[in-house]
């Protein structure tokens, strides 16, 4: 069974930085894209950022670009966010999810089949 687990979010003032984690088991890690998506309440989950497979092709939505980056340790079957320069607007649940499919790079929410449960992120202004 696939599991994902995110680390807790949090709360920090506009301009501070937050590190989440997520961590991924059932499936043979170094495999699979693992992206971050989030979601405002009352709309559609966003995609944030995506990593390969072997960690070499990231990508990022340009509303974070610049200031988020992911990670992974595959190792330890686990990927990072971290997320620096935060904005108000940056507050959403922020869910971790991997393809059904390995060696697949995808960005496209309606392409990620497994979740976690998410974690809240607030920034205040």
């Amino acid at each position: 069974q696939v599991q994902l687990v995110e680390s807790a979010g949090g709360s920090v003032q506009a301009g501070g930085s937050l590190r989440l984690s997520c961590a991924v088991s059932g499936l043979t890690f170094n495999t699979y894209t693992v992206g971050w998506f989030r979601r405002v309440p009352g709309t559609e989950r966003e995609f944030v950022a995506a990593i390969s497979w072997g960690g070499s092709r990231t990508y990022y939505s340009d509303s974070v670009k610049g200031r988020f980056t992911i990670s992974r340790d595959n190792a330890k079957n686990t990927v990072y966010l971290q997320m620096n320069s935060l904005k108000p607007e940056d507050t959403a649940v922020y869910y971790c999810g991997t393809p059904r499919r390995e060696y697949t790079f995808v960005v496209r929410t309606v392409d990620y089949d497994y979740w976690g449960q998410g974690t809240q992120v607030t920034v205040s202004s």
